[in-house]
């Protein structure tokens, strides 16, 4: 069987949304997220657990986009995790907006979040 799986997507959608509401959130490149933030118009500071909260509760193992087994991760604070990657219709934005994490332990990583661009974005 190919990873990952629904049951597995659907642990790590569940464990993610976890590690959001507890609010154990790490922004990988924050400089980049707070771009993209200020392109998709919100807080990053003050929104950015809504939003997650809000994207993980729209996310399936159907919005899944990564790679099949999930790529390991190259950024030094999160080397070797997997990478999971959602592509996603949220009504805050009106768009799709693609969203990259890893997670560790109870800790969330955001890699990307931003309006969909392209396939593996």
């Amino acid at each position: 069987m190919a990873r990952p799986s629904h049951k597995e997507l659907n642990g790590k959608l569940q464990a993610a949304l976890k590690s959001v509401h507890a609010n154990r959130i790490v922004l990988v490149e924050p400089a980049a997220l707070v771009a993209d933030a200020v392109e998709l118009g919100y807080s990053i500071r003050n929104e950015l657990q809504v939003v997650l909260i809000e994207l993980l509760n729209c996310s399936g193992p159907e919005e899944y986009v990564g790679y099949r087994p999930p790529e390991k991760s190259y950024e030094t604070k999160i080397r070797e995790l997997e990478l999971w990657a959602f592509s996603v219709a949220i009504p805050r934005f009106k768009t799709c907006i693609y969203c990259k994490f890893s997670l560790y332990g109870d800790t969330f990583y955001l890699v990307s979040l931003h309006v969909c661009r392209s396939q593996g974005t």
